[in-house]
Order: C-alpha cells, then sequence, then structure tokens
C-alpha cells in the first residue's frame, strides 16, 4: 500500500526531514537524576534521528538496580510521583510542570543500552539508535513504528547494518519486520 501512495516529500520536503533540532526544551534532567546512570529514551531522544517531533512526556530508562536511587533523586529535588506505569516504572511531575517518566525495563539490552549511550548537544545522555528501535519495536504503539520508519529512512548503510544486528541479537521475531520499515523509511526520503 505504501509503495502505491507514498509520495516522497510530499508532507514534508526529504531535506527538512533531516533536520536536526532542539527546539524543545529538556528538562533539567542532569539536575534530577544527578548520580544515576539513565538514558533519555522516547520523543525528546528521536530529534537526533529524524526531524524533531512535538512531545510534552521527557522519558527516561534506568536499570532495576537504580530505580529506587532515581526515585529518590527525584523526590529529592522537589518532582511528585504521579503513579506507576504498566510497563515498569513510575510517572513524575517535575518543579517546572514537565512529566517525566521513569521507565524501569529488566532486559539485558536495556542495561546495554544505558551503558552505550550517546551525548546530544545539550548534554544529555541519549539512548543510541540500534537500542531506540529494540525499544520502540517491543512497545509497538503505532508512534513508535512511525518513529522507526522516519530515523531508519535518513540512517546511513553503516547505522542500518548495526541495527538489523542488534535486532537479530535482541528481537529476532522482528527482523522482517525490520527490513519493511527500512524499505518504507527509504520511500519517505525519496531514496528508493
Amino acid at each position: 500500500m505504501s509503495e502505491r501512495l507514498v509520495k516522497p516529500g510530499s508532507g514534508t520536503h526529504p531535506s527538512v526531514l533531516r533536520e536536526r533540532t532542539f527546539h524543545y526544551g529538556s528538562p533539567d534532567l542532569a539536575r534530577h537524576l544527578a548520580d544515576v546512570a539513565y538514558v533519555v529514551v522516547g520523543g525528546l531522544v528521536t530529534r537526533l534521528y529524524m526531524q524533531e517531533r512535538m512531545t510534552l512526556v521527557a522519558d527516561v530508562l534506568v536499570a532495576p538496580a537504580d530505580a529506587k536511587d532515581a526515585e529518590d533523586a527525584l523526590t529529592q529535588t522537589g518532582c511528585k510521583k504521579i503513579g506507576t506505569l504498566t510497563i515498569g516504572g513510575s510517572t513524575w511531575r517535575l518543579p517546572h510542570g514537565t512529566t517525566l517518566d521513569l521507565i524501569v525495563i529488566d532486559e539485558p539490552w536495556a542495561a546495554e543500552a544505558i551503558v552505550n549511550a550517546v551525548t546530544g548537544s545539550d548534554g544529555l545522555r541519549y539512548i543510541s539508535l540500534p537500542y531506540l528501535v529494540i525499544m520502540k519495536l517491543a512497545a509497538g504503539r503505532v508512534q513508535d513504528l512511525a518513529d522507526i520508519t522516519r530515523m531508519l529512512g535518513d540512517a546511513g548503510e553503516e547505522q542500518l547494518q548495526q541495527i538489523r544486528r542488534t535486532v537479530n541479537t535482541w528481537r529476532p521475531q522482528d527482523a522482517e519486520d525490520l527490513e519493511s520499515m527500512i524499505h518504507l523509511g527509504a520511500l519517505e526520503y525519496g531514496k528508493s
């Protein structure tokens, strides 16, 4: 269906899709989680790999062993716990009003993702693209799949090979879907 309907650049010109922006502010996560190993995930991290999309929630991933320290750090800096997440973790309101999802995933790939973070231009630690793809595949929401497709559309061949290896290691059941998303992303960017 996408091959029949897609018109590269019909929504946004591919050159604009390749822009990396930081229009939406990052919450002061370094202050709130100063001594906790975390990586930024969710909508905020996508701006490293595709055109930024609006998001009102900051998401961070921490290891289960660091969850209590993260919650203590958030409490000590004036954050308020709102509730728990069904995927593991909790939702918090930061003092300036931003919502933060503190995601706790007990999977071996998650521990690797935290260790292998990349640093953004704002100094925050972000999940690298291969692990972000794994996380979004696991979540499986429509927005996650759309994000993956758009990010893969602008990824270079070396990045795509790394993503393929990571998916084959941690989510081999998604390898065929990954190839479809790579193809759809290339169509959107006019690479096909």
